[in-house]
């Protein structure tokens, strides 16, 4: 049986583009575009490979950048205007990533705020205690697939032909996962990765988190850019498996 991810909540390709240039630390103005294509069309294949519901516009966006590759690549036609010769193939993929980053960060900042204190103006007579905050960055699928990718790498490649079919699902790694956390508080990414056998079990336990992820039962997150990726509950056990039965019930609904 194949299980297919849909995740409305994730990101589209320009977060995947954003993502690549932030993980390389490269500058929007200056892509690389011969490495920025090859990492995307490998992030691609990986989302692919998980069954993941790769929506056509990222499809769109590897057309493109392959296009603006193989015309930096290739030398400019004799019939080509002045203008066309001259004019830099990145120019409206930056533009678009510049946009979309405008928006991405001021949609970020109004949702750090708080919403009292963003709609409401309230009076205080004395000034509050601060209380010491512990600062974590979440994380988006693209950060998620890049860990992924390195738990992987302890795995060889199986062939197709050699694949049997598992009695592992992913109903049965989301009760574990929710079972360690309820034991442990809150775990480690590749710690839920120790015991794996195979890549297939590593494959079905991503995708039972991701199902989590989506229904907003746990929270992933690291404190540092670097640090390790944390996993925790988001909400009561109780409340959890309801909206697991819930969307058990949507899925069969929407397969009707």
């Amino acid at each position: 049986m194949i299980t297919r991810v849909q995740l409305e909540i994730f990101e589209g390709p320009l977060d995947l583009l954003l993502h690549l240039i932030k993980k390389n630390e490269l500058s929007i103005t200056d892509i690389p575009i011969a490495t920025i294509t090859e990492q995307y069309l490998s992030t691609l294949e990986l989302m692919q490979g998980l069954n993941l519901d790769v929506a056509g516009e990222f499809l769109v966006m590897a057309a493109t950048l392959i296009h603006i590759k193989s015309r930096m690549l290739l030398p400019p036609g004799e019939d080509e205007d002045e203008e066309e010769e001259e004019g830099d193939p990145r120019e409206e993929l930056i533009r678009r990533l510049l946009e979309y980053q405008r928006f991405k960060e001021a949609a970020e900042e109004l949702e750090r705020r708080e919403l009292l204190s963003r709609d409401v103006f309230v009076r205080r007579s004395e000034a509050p205690e601060e209380a010491e905050t512990v600062g974590f960055e979440s994380l988006s699928l693209f950060d998620l697939l890049s860990a992924l990718r390195h738990v992987l790498e302890r795995f060889p490649e199986e062939s197709i032909h050699e694949v049997t079919l598992d009695t592992i699902s992913v109903r049965e790694k989301m009760s574990f996962l929710l079972d360690e956390l309820r034991r442990r508080g809150k775990v480690i990414f590749q710690s839920l990765f120790e015991t794996a056998t195979s890549r297939l079990e590593v494959v079905v336990t991503f995708l039972a988190m991701l199902e989590l992820v989506k229904i907003r039962a746990i929270r992933v997150w690291q404190e540092e850019r670097i640090g390790p990726v944390v996993i925790e509950l988001a909400a009561a056990i109780g409340d959890i498996q309801d909206r697991i039965v819930k969307e058990e019930i949507e899925g069969e609904d929407r397969g009707a």
